[in-house]
């Protein structure tokens, strides 16, 4: 049972009629009891109402959803009912509470905007119903179990690149062709020799049924594969601006799998820190985004100190051939947690790029000295920074490709790397 305002104001009026008379007062008080209870009981049987929630669709990161509460009048009265669903406060929820009116036998569909703040699972389990009588005195209310789901997906806000790695896609596989055979290129086709062209690609036995010179024109291989190796431990959750590093890895592992669908590779997943998080074998063509999307929304920063060696070794027990392999880390720990090691690991069976998200702010606290405190500040800053360079150096002497961004353009230059080696034959 709960006390509405309607009541609380009749009952304050019955305070001030006690200043003028105490007889009059017991007689409104006991009158008033009685009143509210007569509209308790004739409010609307909580036991008959029926409640269901329809399930939601995915929503992206910074767009808006809605959920759907079915509730069914069994009983033999009217329900007039205040409605509070209860998610959590990351999913958004606009108009959380609501006045209903279901007459009985009937039912209404209650609609809630939600506009989640956080990646993710977003839940609710419960409904708090209040159902009032007809004068809106008191109210029976109860806590229902209705459980219910959101999928908040990563915003994917790399996309705005698309356009453009695509564009340099089309001109590295169909128009600009790569004219010198390298590893990772396959035979395209035969045409004229043109003013340029490398005289290691002339084919001389064409050449010999034909009046011109003719020379071999090759383009990268299809059907490769790229494997997606993401860090979710401790260095994941550190904020880089507005949001954890691990949301600028997953922005830039979306943009480089769109890239990779388009030109006809394979992409596979493996997100791990003391234990593997998220798995998903090599998968192509338009299965590529949604299974890789569905894949990555979940996953979360464990506040553990991530094992590479763990990462590495998913990454080889999935065999087949050589691949390239992104891992998503930090160069920050890098020499204290073993990402060199698990680099060398993986480069020796496959084409490896590390890819560390940089933090702007370590370059403005290197170049503030005006106090004591600022000067503290930037020989901490500037120490982190040389064993940042330490460690991206003795990535790129293990023959390792090393991505060092900021946030804004981080997933862009990923992009680039993986195009940069496609164009290169390290595919």
């Amino acid at each position: 049972m709960a006390l509405t305002g309607r009541f609380v104001a009749l009952t304050l009026l019955g305070v001030l009629l006690a200043i003028a008379s105490a007889r009059a007062a017991e007689v409104y008080a006991a009158g008033l009891v009685l009143v509210a209870l007569v509209d308790c009981v004739s409010a609307g049987r909580i036991t008959d109402v029926r409640l269901q929630r329809q399930p939601s669709s995915a929503v992206r990161l910074g767009e808006t959803g809605e959920t759907r509460l079915r509730i069914t009048n069994t009983g033999r009265r009217p329900l007039r009912a205040l409605v509070r669903d209860a998610w959590v406060p990351s999913a958004g929820v606009q108009l959380a509470r609501q006045e209903i009116v279901v007459p009985r036998g009937e039912r209404r569909v209650m609609v809630s905007a939600l506009r989640p703040t956080r990646r993710g699972e977003r839940r609710t389990a419960q409904v708090v119903l209040r159902s009032y009588g007809p004068l809106g005195l008191l109210a029976r209310q109860r806590r229902l179990p209705v459980p219910g789901t959101l999928r908040v997906l990563p915003p994917f806000t790399s996309r705005s690149y698309l356009p453009e790695k695509l564009s340099r896609l089309r001109l590295l596989d169909g128009v600009v062709l790569v004219r010198q055979r390298g590893q990772g290129t396959e035979f395209d086709s035969l045409r004229t020799y043109v003013l340029g062209d490398d005289v290691r690609s002339i084919d001389w036995r064409a050449t010999a049924r034909s009046r011109d010179v003719v020379v071999r024109t090759w383009r990268p291989e299809r059907d490769r594969r790229v494997v997606l190796a993401l860090d979710t431990g401790r260095s994941a959750a550190t904020r880089i601006g507005n949001e954890p590093r691990l949301d600028a890895a997953l922005d830039a592992a979306l943009l480089v799998a769109a890239v990779a669908a388009r030109a006809g590779d394979r992409v596979g997943l493996v997100a791990a820190d003391v234990a593997v998080r998220a798995r998903l074998g090599a998968t192509s063509g338009d299965r590529v985004l949604p299974t890789l999307v569905d894949a990555l929304a979940p996953l979360e920063p464990n506040l553990v100190e991530t094992d590479p060696q763990l990462l590495a070794g998913e990454v080889l027990k999935q065999g087949g051939p050589r691949a390239l392999v992104i891992l998503f880390g930090s160069l920050d720990t890098g020499a204290d947690t073993g990402l060199v090691p698990a680099a060398r690991a993986l480069a020796t069976r496959h084409e490896v790029v590390v890819a560390s998200v940089a933090d702007p702010a370590l370059a403005r606290m290197r170049t503030a000295v005006g106090s004591p405190a600022e000067v503290y500040r930037a020989a901490a800053a500037d120490l982190a920074i040389g064993e940042r360079d330490r460690v991206a150096d003795e990535l790129r002497r293990l023959g390792v490709h090393v991505v060092d961004a900021p946030a804004d353009r981080f997933a862009s230059r990923v992009a680039d790397a993986y195009l940069d080696l496609k164009a290169a034959g390290r595919l």
